[in-house]
């Protein structure tokens, strides 16, 4: 591994149903291997619930989200924490006008993910304008979708 310094300004960004998700670091050694996102999120309809292979951390930085994992509301505001475990279904929703968080995923695989899915489905379409393109991303990367949030 080597060191890695990102500008704030920098990242590969991957524009998605529930916000754009720039890519700041992929970390891979004897240990293991994570992933480093900033996440830009506006108020819009949020992502369907879904079960991903990786697990991901969600530090809230400004406004505030209501998060669902395993069935459960999470109401976070800056400097709060959500945890969605691998293969537990999880989304989030932003309340307000936007907000912006710090995301660390397990593995290697979000970083693919995201960019695929960027550009395969409109972000600017609702999810269920475009479920045949979500369901195409999602099964090509181990992502499946699970029921309401409640």
């Amino acid at each position: 591994m080597s060191t890695t310094y990102v500008r704030p300004d920098e990242g590969q960004h991957s524009p998605m149903i529930d916000g754009d998700h720039v890519a700041k670091a992929a970390v891979k050694d004897a240990q293991g291997a994570f992933e480093v996102f900033e996440v830009f999120a506006p108020a819009a309809p949020m992502a369907p619930p879904h079960v991903s292979p990786w697990s991901g951390v969600l530090y809230l930085l400004e406004g505030r989200i209501t998060a669902y994992v395993d069935g459960r509301a999470y109401h976070v505001e800056p400097g709060g924490l959500v945890v969605f475990p691998a293969g537990t279904p999880g989304t989030f929703e932003v309340v307000g006008d936007s907000a912006r968080a710090l995301a660390i995923t397990t593995g290697d695989g979000a970083g693919r993910f995201f960019a695929d899915f960027a550009s395969s489905v409109p972000a600017d379409q609702p999810a269920a304008d475009s479920m045949a393109a979500i369901l195409s991303v999602t099964e090509r990367h181990g992502v499946a979708l699970a029921g309401p949030t409640h």
